[in-house]
């Protein structure tokens, strides 16, 4: 498979953009997750919000709290809870890293987005260590004095 084919069958339909403001990304972990019907055509509607959601490790497999996934539009009266929580698929050898890692003081996993990948829907997860807001602000400084230097030499071409 081409690289623009692969591209193509991934979609994105949610994406935590807080995450990246208040964390450190260390290491990313890509996860399946294990739905009910009416879950999976809700986020394919893109009806799912990552805000406030986080992940645990819990006997040897990794769950996702508070991610909404909205109750389907045409559903009946099983339709699912919007909060329940939802298991991760990881391969063992990460699930036994992840243990190691989030034991240690000040690391937590936060999802980054929810993409659709060859029909089935991922979470791309992340072992992140939070910022305190001296950190925040000294990397919106950088980021900005990045974009200007950026325009600068874009202008002069």
């Amino acid at each position: 498979m081409t690289k623009e084919a692969r591209n193509e069958a991934k979609k994105d339909i949610a994406v935590n953009r807080a995450a990246y403001h208040n964390y450190e990304i260390l290491e990313k972990f890509e996860a399946g997750m294990v739905l009910t019907g009416t879950e999976i055509k809700s986020a394919r509607e893109g009806r799912v919000n990552l805000k406030d959601s986080y992940g645990i490790v819990k006997s040897g497999e990794v769950w996702l709290l508070n991610c909404h996934v909205s109750p389907y539009a045409h559903g009946n009266y099983s339709n699912h809870d919007p909060l329940r929580t939802r298991k991760l698929l990881l391969h063992g050898s990460e699930i036994k890293r992840l243990i190691g890692r989030t034991t240690e003081k000040g690391l937590t996993l936060v999802p980054l987005k929810v993409y659709l990948k060859n029909g089935r829907l991922k979470c791309e997860l992340a072992l992140a260590k939070g910022r305190k807001v001296h950190d925040k602000r000294e990397v919106e400084r950088k980021k900005t004095i990045d974009r200007e230097t950026k325009q600068a030499l874009s202008e002069r071409r």
